[in-house]
């Protein structure tokens, strides 16, 4: 989808232009990719108290690093992260993970006009829910499938495997200053709590004052993604990921949720996919949108028929420079099993108080 010609482009409101540059000249040097790739794939390694024999450069999970506190502000900086994180209560790091060769998938035809009537149709399916409004006290609880892709080196020969599918669950209270997280691979059986003086992003204190109007709401995105954007990450890319870490770990209100999906139609270069499966082999229809500067296309994927979000992947559709990832490789994949509102931390839907 092209901006229209007769008005600015979103990242040029002046809101935008503002931040970029108060900030973007302070960002770190060498910063990967999006919301601190660098910090979370310390914390990912710190969290791993056994190194495997052979050497693996392992992607930092994406979810791993939305949970963690990102102020909501501007997501914060990473000293602030450093700062205000607690990682205890789990004892040592988890088992490392079987692996198996790197996941593919074959790819879907990319419709870019038809993209904004996708995602009308998905904003109207968003806002008719009746999902319970949580209370204080309460908190989000969220469970996942979820796998990585990343290369590994044995005896100085390199190739690209994937984790085995495994399961994920994160709570997180109301003010995201209060949570805890077990998953497979990252932590112990016990899991490990996430506990800071920050309010993440993802909070569903910070979303519920999110503006729901969809110009309004984009030109904040925009202002918050530039505050932690790699200089090599193009801007509307950046804004693309951000709402779909609104979207994925956390519990937008309904109408929030429809004003996001408005305000995804209206980033250039946003397409509709006819077809995208979730870590779980469900197909649906995806939204997605190309990196250029990397090849990779983050896709947001819903079933067919319900409109209702399924999961989330990340897939290579052009070779890498480095010639590792094929197209078709599957980077990482998520799917949400279940999505809901509990008493208390670590209380499980169903569990009495």
């Amino acid at each position: 989808m092209n901006a229209s010609p007769s008005q600015p482009h979103p990242a040029d409101w002046p809101e935008a232009q503002e931040l970029r540059s108060a900030q973007e000249r302070d960002l770190p040097a060498g910063r990967h990719q999006f919301h601190k790739e660098r910090l979370m794939a310390q914390i990912h390694e710190d969290l791993r108290t056994t190194a495997p024999e052979a050497a693996a450069v392992r992607r930092p999970n994406p979810f791993l690093r939305r949970v963690v506190l990102l102020p909501a502000a501007a997501f914060g900086l990473a000293g602030a992260v450093v700062a205000g994180l607690a990682l205890s209560g789990g004892g040592d790091g988890g088992k490392a993970l079987s692996t198996r060769p790197a996941l593919t998938t074959q790819l879907g035809a990319v419709d870019a006009k038809g993209a904004p009537q996708l995602l009308d149709r998905i904003s109207l399916a968003a806002a008719d829910t009746s999902e319970p409004t949580p209370h204080q006290g309460q908190f989000i609880y969220i469970a996942s499938k979820v796998a990585n892709t990343y290369p590994k080196t044995v005896d100085d020969k390199t190739t690209v495997v994937s984790d085995e599918l495994h399961s994920r669950q994160v709570w997180q209270s109301l003010d995201g200053k209060d949570g805890w997280l077990i998953e497979a691979g990252e932590t112990s059986e016990e899991g490990i709590t996430l506990a800071g003086d920050n309010s993440p992003s993802s909070a569903y204190a910070h979303l519920a004052e999110l503006p729901t109007d969809p110009d309004a709401l984009l030109r904040q995105i925009y202002k918050e993604s530039d505050a932690v954007r790699d200089h090599e990450v193009p801007r509307d890319q950046a804004a693309f990921v951000a709402i779909g870490d609104l979207l994925t770990e956390s519990y937008p209100p309904a109408k929030l949720g429809a004003a996001l999906y408005k305000a995804a139609a209206k980033i250039p270069g946003v397409v509709a996919v006819d077809d995208a499966v979730d870590a779980m082999g469900r197909h649906g229809v995806a939204v997605a949108r190309q990196n250029d500067t990397d090849g990779q296309r983050t896709e947001w994927i819903f079933d067919k028929k319900t409109l209702e979000f399924l999961g989330e992947r990340e897939v290579q559709v052009e070779a890498d420079k480095d010639g590792l990832f094929k197209p078709g490789t599957v980077l990482f994949t998520s799917a949400i099993t279940q999505r809901a509102v509990v008493d208390g931390n670590k209380q499980e839907p169903g569990e009495a108080s």
